[in-house]
């Protein structure tokens, strides 16, 4: 890198380290330029890549983002008709119970007294033996 030349006559001596400090001056801010041109270059390559990797992505989350807000819709969609369904039922339900409680009031009060006492002995069973303290 560093030519040296040995047959320089006495008075370029004194010329001689300035003119190798020049070079290696030189030298330097030649490599200098060299590696901010390769990172420049490879700064602009990945800005490139980004670029083609955040168009390449934009349709995928725009499909994505439409196939969330479908199902959205759908699931609100079903809710609705869920409970339309699940109204109609116990709109039947009650008009049915209704329809029997006036066919046969004396069952009807019997078989709910029967049920309430049913339901009272078993929350007495699930709540144990009564202590008097």
């Amino acid at each position: 890198m560093f030519a040296s030349n040995s047959s320089a006559s006495p008075a370029s001596t004194d010329a001689g380290p300035n003119h190798l400090t020049d070079q290696a001056v030189e030298s330097a801010d030649h490599a200098i330029k060299v590696a901010q041109r390769v990172a420049t270059d490879a700064l602009d390559s990945l800005a490139g890549a980004i670029q083609a990797l955040r168009a390449q992505a934009e349709p995928l989350l725009d499909g994505a983002a439409d196939q969330a807000s479908s199902m959205a819709h759908r699931g609100l969609n079903s809710l609705h008709d869920s409970s339309a369904v699940l109204r109609t039922s116990a709109r039947q339900a009650s008009e049915s119970t209704v329809s029997y409680i006036r066919h046969d009031p004396i069952k009807s009060i019997l078989m709910a007294a029967a049920t309430g006492a049913a339901l009272m002995g078993l929350i007495g069973l699930m709540r144990g033996p009564y202590r008097r303290d």
